[in-house]
């Protein structure tokens, strides 16, 4: 009976291994639940959010996605749409850890709502009964914050992170379609102390649409984190997030913002007709050569043509008399 007992405590410890690890991934922040009727969660629309967030949980495992993605299944009024998003500067692994445990979690703590979004530190979920793919949505906002307050100058301090959120916004929604809208920051205060600032922005968005949110959520910060050394807003679109120390993984974040390693010098092929292009390196590279040789076939000819003449003309004249 005891080895019985060994050998299932054995068996189990790879499971909880693995829920501890979701779960250290998956640090739980907040979310909001909208409960439906008896007549809205049918067993048809049960069935799709399942198939939603098993979808979910399967693509992010894919490398591919940027740490985004978003799914739909059903029909009319029983049509679930979900997607999931992972922070910037997360690697593959903690990114699939999270979304895996949200998936199983949000239904936990939303069992019967038709609607829900649920926010952890490395990952967000979102689904509904509606189709907010692509949208733009400010509403509710979550505020968070340190209970501390700055030891520097109020006025300044509140100043300094206040540009530097303003930089991340702009920075991600600068970013190119199809692309992570993340960006990060750091603001010098002094010789001992830095702010450290985060914004992103569902890649769904527009450009536009993502500097609207963030703008939003930022206007909301003086309202919760005024003068205190680390805040958050939340909107269900984007987030923003400031902090005195380094909370993010800049090793990721330099890594994805190195620019490309230069082109290999290109081979020169035969330019097909009627293209243009070919350089003016390689137009000497051929002219010069040609030339040379030409040149020095000319000098040859020329120096022979006279030698023969000059072998001709010192030929003695025949006097008429025979030896």
């Amino acid at each position: 009976m005891n080895s019985l007992k060994y050998y299932c405590i054995l068996f189990s410890l790879p499971n909880i291994a693995i829920i501890i690890l979701a779960q250290e991934d998956a640090t739980y922040l907040t979310h909001t639940c909208e409960n439906a009727t008896t007549s809205t969660m049918n067993s048809t629309y049960r069935v799709n959010l399942n198939l939603v967030l098993s979808s979910l949980a399967s693509n992010a495992t894919r490398n591919n996605i940027n740490g985004f993605y978003n799914t739909s299944f059903g029909q009319n009024s029983d049509q679930v749409y979900g997607l999931f998003i992972c922070r910037g500067d997360v690697s593959n692994t903690v990114c699939q850890n999270c979304v895996t445990f949200a998936t199983k979690d949000v239904v936990q703590r939303c069992p019967i709502g038709i609607a829900s979004i649920i926010l952890y530190d490395a990952c967000h979920l979102r689904y509904s009964n509606r189709n907010f793919f692509s949208k733009v949505d400010q509403n509710p906002f979550w505020y968070m914050w340190n209970a501390q307050n700055t030891t520097y100058e109020p006025q300044r301090f509140n100043n300094l992170v206040a540009t530097s959120v303003n930089d991340c916004a702009t920075q991600a929604a600068s970013a190119p379609p199809g692309a992570k809208k993340f960006a990060v920051n750091q603001t010098y205060i002094d010789g001992f102390q830095n702010i450290y600032s985060l914004a992103q922005c569902t890649p769904d968005l527009s450009s536009f649409d993502c500097n609207k949110c963030l703008r939003a959520v930022i206007a909301g910060l003086p309202s919760c984190c005024s003068s205190k050394i680390g805040g958050r807003v939340f909107a269900p679109s984007c987030y923003i997030r400031y902090e005195i120390t380094e909370f993010y993984n800049a090793t990721a974040v330099a890594v994805e913002s190195l620019p490309p390693p230069p082109p290999l010098t290109p081979v020169t092929l035969p330019v097909p007709e009627g293209k243009s292009g070919v350089s003016i390196v390689l137009i000497i590279a051929i002219v010069i050569p040609i030339a040379v040789t030409i040149v020095l076939f000319c000098m040859g000819f020329c120096f022979l043509r006279r030698r023969a003449r000059k072998t001709k003309y010192s030929v003695p004249e025949n006097d008429g008399k025979e030896h």
